[in-house]
Parts: C-alpha cells; structure tokens; sequence
C-alpha cells in the first residue's frame, strides 16, 4: 500500500480526538490515505488487540472514583486499575475513573459485564468496553474496572 502525506493539522486533529501518541495517528492517517473516519477504525481496532496482548499483565495500582448528582440522591464508587502508580497519578486516567463513576451513576448495570456493554454517556458511539481499550492504548499498559457500586435514595 502507498502511504500518502497527511498534514499536521490532519494529526493534530485525530490526536485531539484520540489522545493517543502522534506517530500512531500519523500512521493511521497513512494507512487510511487521509480518511479521518477509516485512521478513527483502525485506531480503535489497534486499541482491542493491545488490549488482548496486555489482558495478563499484573495490576498493581489504581484509584478509586466517587460520584454524586446533583439531587444527592445518587452517586456512585468505582474502583479503577493501571498496572502502575505512574497511570494511576495520571490526571488523565483520573478523569476516565471519574467519567465511570459517573456512569455508574447515570445508567444503572447489575454487574461488569452489563456495564461493558453500556454505550458511554459523554460519547454513545463507544461502549464503556472500548473507552476502556482506549485507554489502555492510551496508556500502553492495562487498566481494568475491578468493582463499583450504585446508591440511590430515590428508589426506597
């Protein structure tokens, strides 16, 4: 495959979108000949095949998120991992830890697994499953949601 020369400012847009590394969204862009909708794809595709390849990795750090509506008749705790102290001090992956919590708290989920599938409420074209790949191909390491929990005084 030919790759063709995209512009700066064609990578600095998928890097804004993406927040993954430049010469990623440059190769992206290459390989999709400019299209930012096909170099979005294979980025995304990239991101569960890391995934995978990082699925055994150790856990060694992470955070716990609160979340309160406004009401204060709903929050949530999720507890989120990285592999290391250095994801997990990382204001980047406290704002995701902060958007599940809010998740949890916006849609209820029985357990992880139907959260997973949940589309995402700031962005419904991922589900929580792929903001998680992002993620983690955002970071290069793996980040895993480990447990949460939903408070509602409304439903008593």
């Amino acid at each position: 495959t030919s790759k063709q020369m995209v512009t700066t400012e064609q990578i600095k847009e998928l890097r804004e979108k993406t927040g993954i590394s430049i010469a990623q969204c440059k190769r992206a862009l290459e390989e999709s000949a400019g299209d930012m909708a096909k170099a979005l794809e294979a980025l995304k595709a990239q991101g569960a095949a890391m995934a995978e390849k990082k699925a055994e990795r150790t856990l060694g750090a992470g955070v716990i998120s609160a979340y309160i509506h406004s009401n204060n008749k709903i929050g949530a705790l999720v507890e989120v991992s990285s592999e290391t102290d250095f994801v997990a001090k990382n204001l980047e992956f406290r704002a995701f830890a902060d958007d599940v919590a809010m998740q949890v708290a916006a849609i209820e989920a029985a357990n992880l697994e139907e959260l997973l599938v949940q589309p995402f409420i700031k962005d419904p074209s991922l589900t929580i499953a792929d903001l998680v790949k992002s993620y983690i191909q955002k970071f290069g390491e793996r980040i895993e949601i480990i447990r949460f929990a939903r408070f509602d005084t409304s439903s008593k």
